[in-house]
């Protein structure tokens, strides 16, 4: 078994166009993801999943492996599908699906959706934290999950605040009552990712706008693993060109530029 970290990556952006390829510290924006994930020691090797030539280009001067995937897809685990399709990965092998937008993530957090996966048997695995500032769960932005009881398996996602406190009491009587935020970094077994292209859209999956839905409503298993640390996925992706700007500032102060 080996563990192969799949990155997306589309030059497409509604907000921010090309941003995979922003290179204001002298590396694309993808390539901090890539200098990431490897940091974690977790993967046995990491491949960007690009839709144009263009980002194979951009990539090669770090010799970072690309596969060229159809700019057709309706979202990221299905690119994530074709790459490892494309790479002939083995049934047994494991998939981590880290998004190409983000140059911050925490190396352990790669670590810690690997480790979900393999501790049983669920076919895909993802990663959330608690949040200390509660007002942030009533953005539609911010994804949320609910938990089984030993918090190891989610049970749903989605936009809306889970769990309502209905009475406004329980988040200062239980710590457990605080919600969730959902960390978009997902471990898939091989053998499951053209499962989860077969399987149909469901009405949650499209009502939410989440594809992790699809997987629970067919009644497949996602294996959760809840950080303690706030930060300890690092920095949200970039999805705007303020936002790319915030980042690049922060990394020329590590530099000591």
């Amino acid at each position: 078994m080996s563990v192969v970290a799949i990155v997306p990556a589309r030059l497409a952006s509604k907000r921010f166009p090309r941003k995979v390829l922003a290179n204001h510290t002298g590396r694309p924006l993808v390539q901090h993801v890539v200098d990431r994930v490897l940091d974690s020691n977790a993967v046995d090797r990491v491949v960007v999943a690009a839709d144009h030539e263009e980002i194979r280009e951009a990539l090669q001067r770090f010799e970072t492996e690309v596969v060229l995937t159809s700019p057709e897809h309706p979202n990221g685990t299905s690119r994530i599908a074709e790459a490892a399709s494309l790479l002939g990965l083995g049934d047994h092998d494991v998939v981590v699906n880290v998004q190409g937008d983000e140059p911050e993530i925490d190396p352990g957090a790669v670590r810690s959706v690997v480790e979900a996966l393999l501790r049983g048997d669920a076919p895909m695995a993802t990663l959330g934290v608690r949040m200390d500032d509660c007002r942030e769960a009533e953005s539609p932005n911010v994804v949320k999950v609910v938990t089984t009881s030993d918090m190891r398996r989610a049970l749903y996602f989605s936009r809306a605040r889970i769990p309502l406190d209905r009475d406004g009491d329980a988040v200062e009587r239980l710590s457990d009552a605080r919600p969730i935020r959902h960390l978009g970094l997902y471990a898939y077994r091989r053998s499951f990712l053209p499962v989860y292209v077969g399987l149909a859209p469901t009405p949650l999956e499209q009502t939410e706008m989440l594809e992790q839905l699809r997987v629970l409503e067919h009644g497949y298993t996602i294996s959760i693993a809840i950080l303690d640390d706030p930060d300890a996925a690092g920095r949200a992706g970039i999805d705007t060109p303020e936002q790319y700007q915030a980042f690049l500032a922060r990394w020329n102060a590590e530099q000591g530029a």
